[in-house]
Protein backbone atom coordinates (compact mmCIF):
# COMPACT_ATOMS: atom_id res chain seq x y z
CA UNK A 1 0.00 0.00 0.00
CA UNK A 2 1.12 3.52 -0.87
CA UNK A 3 1.59 6.45 1.59
CA UNK A 4 -1.62 7.47 2.10
CA UNK A 5 -3.14 4.41 1.06
CA UNK A 6 -3.37 5.72 -2.23
CA UNK A 7 -3.91 3.41 -5.61
CA UNK A 8 -1.25 2.83 -7.93
CA UNK A 9 -3.20 4.92 -10.69
CA UNK A 10 -4.53 7.60 -7.44
CA UNK A 11 -3.16 11.55 -7.80
CA UNK A 12 -2.25 12.67 -4.59
CA UNK A 13 -5.51 15.46 -3.35
CA UNK A 14 -4.74 18.00 -4.95
CA UNK A 15 -5.88 21.61 -4.73
CA UNK A 16 -5.83 24.64 -6.91
CA UNK A 17 -6.01 28.20 -4.83
CA UNK A 18 -6.43 31.06 -7.75
CA UNK A 19 -6.20 34.27 -7.78
CA UNK A 20 -3.46 34.20 -4.74
CA UNK A 21 -1.87 36.79 -4.77
CA UNK A 22 -3.63 40.91 -5.42
CA UNK A 23 -0.68 42.58 -7.44
CA UNK A 24 0.12 39.78 -10.25
CA UNK A 25 -1.54 39.87 -13.45
CA UNK A 26 -2.46 36.30 -12.42
CA UNK A 27 -1.89 33.55 -9.78
CA UNK A 28 -2.30 30.32 -8.03
CA UNK A 29 -0.89 27.82 -5.56
CA UNK A 30 -1.25 24.92 -6.32
CA UNK A 31 -0.62 21.97 -3.59
CA UNK A 32 -0.23 18.33 -4.44
CA UNK A 33 -0.19 16.11 -1.86
CA UNK A 34 2.62 18.11 0.72
CA UNK A 35 4.13 19.75 -2.47
CA UNK A 36 3.03 23.28 -2.70
CA UNK A 37 3.82 25.58 -5.92
CA UNK A 38 2.99 29.18 -6.32
CA UNK A 39 2.51 30.69 -9.83
CA UNK A 40 2.28 33.84 -11.14
CA UNK A 41 1.86 35.15 -14.49
CA UNK A 42 2.98 38.70 -15.34
CA UNK A 43 2.43 40.60 -18.65
CA UNK A 44 5.21 43.17 -20.10
CA UNK A 45 4.50 44.66 -23.29
CA UNK A 46 7.86 43.77 -24.79
CA UNK A 47 9.36 40.45 -26.58
CA UNK A 48 12.83 38.81 -27.02
CA UNK A 49 15.26 40.44 -29.84
CA UNK A 50 14.62 37.99 -32.13
CA UNK A 51 10.23 38.02 -32.08
CA UNK A 52 11.02 42.13 -32.56
CA UNK A 53 8.80 42.85 -35.60
CA UNK A 54 6.85 39.49 -35.96
CA UNK A 55 4.05 40.72 -34.05
CA UNK A 56 3.89 37.47 -32.09
CA UNK A 57 4.17 37.58 -28.09
CA UNK A 58 6.26 34.90 -25.43
CA UNK A 59 5.92 33.10 -22.47
CA UNK A 60 9.33 32.49 -20.49
CA UNK A 61 9.02 30.91 -17.13
CA UNK A 62 11.21 30.89 -13.62
CA UNK A 63 11.34 28.37 -11.49
CA UNK A 64 12.64 28.48 -7.68
CA UNK A 65 12.66 26.43 -4.94
CA UNK A 66 12.65 28.55 -1.41
CA UNK A 67 15.45 27.53 0.96
CA UNK A 68 12.91 26.63 3.61
CA UNK A 69 11.01 24.01 1.48
CA UNK A 70 12.91 20.50 2.33
CA UNK A 71 13.90 19.02 5.12
CA UNK A 72 17.67 20.62 4.53
CA UNK A 73 17.73 24.48 3.87
CA UNK A 74 18.78 25.13 0.13
CA UNK A 75 21.42 27.48 0.05
CA UNK A 76 20.33 30.72 -2.22
CA UNK A 77 23.40 30.64 -4.01
CA UNK A 78 22.52 27.09 -5.51
CA UNK A 79 19.30 28.07 -6.28
CA UNK A 80 20.78 28.63 -10.33
CA UNK A 81 22.34 25.24 -10.91
CA UNK A 82 21.38 23.00 -13.97
CA UNK A 83 18.19 21.27 -12.66
CA UNK A 84 16.62 24.37 -11.81
CA UNK A 85 17.02 25.81 -15.97
CA UNK A 86 15.49 22.74 -17.31
CA UNK A 87 12.48 22.81 -15.46
CA UNK A 88 12.25 26.49 -16.52
CA UNK A 89 12.47 25.40 -20.22
CA UNK A 90 10.17 22.32 -19.18
CA UNK A 91 7.16 25.03 -17.84
CA UNK A 92 8.17 27.74 -20.73
CA UNK A 93 7.24 24.89 -23.93
CA UNK A 94 4.49 23.62 -21.32
CA UNK A 95 2.84 26.48 -21.76
CA UNK A 96 3.48 28.13 -25.24
CA UNK A 97 2.28 24.96 -26.76
CA UNK A 98 -0.98 25.99 -25.33
CA UNK A 99 -1.96 28.94 -27.55
CA UNK A 100 -1.02 30.33 -30.78
CA UNK A 101 1.25 33.48 -29.52
CA UNK A 102 0.00 35.46 -32.46
CA UNK A 103 -2.91 35.81 -31.00
CA UNK A 104 -1.58 38.44 -27.92
CA UNK A 105 0.57 40.15 -30.14
CA UNK A 106 3.94 41.70 -29.00
CA UNK A 107 4.19 40.83 -25.51
CA UNK A 108 6.07 38.55 -23.16
CA UNK A 109 3.84 37.05 -20.30
CA UNK A 110 6.92 36.04 -17.58
CA UNK A 111 5.61 32.84 -15.25
CA UNK A 112 6.96 32.33 -11.95
CA UNK A 113 7.05 29.24 -10.06
CA UNK A 114 8.00 29.19 -6.27
CA UNK A 115 8.26 26.19 -5.02
CA UNK A 116 7.07 26.21 -1.19
CA UNK A 117 7.32 22.98 0.09
CA UNK A 118 8.82 19.90 -1.86
CA UNK A 119 7.49 16.38 -1.85
CA UNK A 120 8.27 15.70 -5.52
CA UNK A 121 6.33 15.95 -8.67
CA UNK A 122 7.54 19.99 -8.18
CA UNK A 123 8.05 20.50 -11.49
CA UNK A 124 5.24 19.01 -12.82
CA UNK A 125 2.97 20.75 -10.32
CA UNK A 126 4.27 24.01 -11.24
CA UNK A 127 3.45 22.97 -15.17
CA UNK A 128 -0.23 22.37 -13.75
CA UNK A 129 -0.32 25.84 -11.77
CA UNK A 130 1.06 28.06 -13.97
CA UNK A 131 -1.04 27.20 -16.57
CA UNK A 132 -4.20 28.62 -14.00
CA UNK A 133 -2.15 31.50 -13.53
CA UNK A 134 -1.74 31.67 -17.46
CA UNK A 135 -5.49 31.59 -18.23
CA UNK A 136 -6.26 34.29 -16.03
CA UNK A 137 -3.19 36.75 -16.68
CA UNK A 138 -5.04 36.58 -20.36
CA UNK A 139 -8.31 37.46 -18.61
CA UNK A 140 -6.81 40.30 -17.49
CA UNK A 141 -6.11 41.24 -20.65
CA UNK A 142 -9.31 41.14 -22.04
CA UNK A 143 -10.98 42.90 -19.60
CA UNK A 144 -8.08 45.84 -19.44
CA UNK A 145 -9.16 46.11 -23.98
CA UNK A 146 -5.48 44.89 -24.13
CA UNK A 147 -6.81 42.02 -26.83
CA UNK A 148 -10.14 41.67 -28.17
CA UNK A 149 -10.62 38.35 -25.98
CA UNK A 150 -8.87 35.33 -24.52
CA UNK A 151 -6.59 33.73 -27.60
CA UNK A 152 -8.04 30.14 -28.57
CA UNK A 153 -6.14 27.84 -25.87
CA UNK A 154 -5.78 24.09 -24.64
CA UNK A 155 -5.82 23.44 -21.25
CA UNK A 156 -2.02 21.88 -20.32
CA UNK A 157 -1.24 19.93 -16.93
CA UNK A 158 1.23 16.89 -16.24
CA UNK A 159 2.32 14.45 -13.57
CA UNK A 160 4.90 11.92 -13.13
CA UNK A 161 4.82 8.08 -13.07
CA UNK A 162 7.32 5.72 -12.04
CA UNK A 163 7.88 1.92 -11.58
CA UNK A 164 8.29 0.72 -8.01
CA UNK A 165 8.99 -3.16 -7.26
CA UNK A 166 7.61 -3.72 -10.92
CA UNK A 167 3.81 -1.96 -10.08
CA UNK A 168 3.38 1.63 -12.37
CA UNK A 169 2.39 4.45 -10.06
CA UNK A 170 0.70 7.69 -10.87
CA UNK A 171 2.13 11.12 -9.25
CA UNK A 172 4.75 10.38 -7.07
CA UNK A 173 6.08 11.87 -3.61
CA UNK A 174 9.22 12.08 -2.69
CA UNK A 175 9.92 9.04 -1.10
CA UNK A 176 8.51 6.94 -4.00
CA UNK A 177 10.86 8.97 -6.68
CA UNK A 178 13.93 8.24 -4.66
CA UNK A 179 13.12 4.78 -4.84
CA UNK A 180 11.64 4.23 -8.08
CA UNK A 181 13.11 2.30 -11.06
CA UNK A 182 12.00 4.44 -13.88
CA UNK A 183 10.92 7.58 -13.71
CA UNK A 184 8.88 9.51 -15.91
CA UNK A 185 7.30 13.22 -16.08
CA UNK A 186 4.70 13.59 -18.55
CA UNK A 187 2.87 16.57 -19.83
CA UNK A 188 -0.24 16.67 -22.46
CA UNK A 189 -2.86 18.59 -23.43
CA UNK A 190 -6.62 17.93 -22.59
CA UNK A 191 -6.93 16.13 -25.98
CA UNK A 192 -4.76 13.90 -24.88
CA UNK A 193 -1.13 14.80 -26.87
CA UNK A 194 1.87 14.80 -25.68
CA UNK A 195 3.38 17.88 -25.55
CA UNK A 196 6.59 16.45 -23.60
CA UNK A 197 7.64 12.98 -22.24
CA UNK A 198 10.69 12.79 -20.05
CA UNK A 199 12.02 9.47 -18.74
CA UNK A 200 14.94 7.41 -17.43
CA UNK A 201 15.73 4.93 -15.58
CA UNK A 202 18.02 4.19 -12.50
CA UNK A 203 19.48 0.60 -13.05
CA UNK A 204 16.36 -0.85 -14.84
CA UNK A 205 15.81 -0.64 -18.05
CA UNK A 206 12.13 -0.41 -19.51
CA UNK A 207 10.24 -1.71 -22.49
CA UNK A 208 8.31 -0.08 -25.41
CA UNK A 209 5.28 -1.43 -23.50
CA UNK A 210 6.11 -0.32 -20.22
CA UNK A 211 6.04 3.01 -21.95
CA UNK A 212 2.69 2.70 -23.65
CA UNK A 213 1.94 1.68 -19.59
CA UNK A 214 3.08 4.91 -18.49
CA UNK A 215 1.46 7.46 -21.54
CA UNK A 216 -2.39 5.64 -20.30
CA UNK A 217 -2.03 5.89 -16.34
CA UNK A 218 -0.61 9.43 -17.25
CA UNK A 219 -3.26 10.54 -19.19
CA UNK A 220 -5.88 9.42 -16.90
CA UNK A 221 -4.16 11.94 -13.92
CA UNK A 222 -4.04 15.16 -15.97
CA UNK A 223 -7.77 14.00 -17.50
CA UNK A 224 -8.21 14.53 -13.77
CA UNK A 225 -5.85 17.70 -13.20
CA UNK A 226 -7.57 19.27 -15.71
CA UNK A 227 -10.89 19.13 -14.42
CA UNK A 228 -9.20 20.34 -11.29
CA UNK A 229 -7.97 23.07 -13.31
CA UNK A 230 -11.76 24.05 -14.28
CA UNK A 231 -12.74 24.01 -11.63
CA UNK A 232 -10.40 26.74 -9.74
CA UNK A 233 -11.41 29.06 -13.35
CA UNK A 234 -15.06 28.20 -13.24
CA UNK A 235 -15.25 26.86 -16.36
CA UNK A 236 -17.67 24.03 -17.74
Amino acid sequence: MRIAERGNRELRPTTIIPNYLDFSNGSALISTGSTKVLCTANISETVPTFLSGSNKGWITAEYNMLPGSTNQRIPRSSLHKGRTKEIQRLIGRALRSSLDLTSIGEMSIHIDCDVLQADGGTRTAAVTGSFVALYLALNELTNDNLIDAIPDFTFVAATSVGVLQDSLLLDLCYDEDARADVDFNIVMSENQEIIELQGSAEGQRFTKNTVNQIIDIASEGISDLIKIQKMALKIS
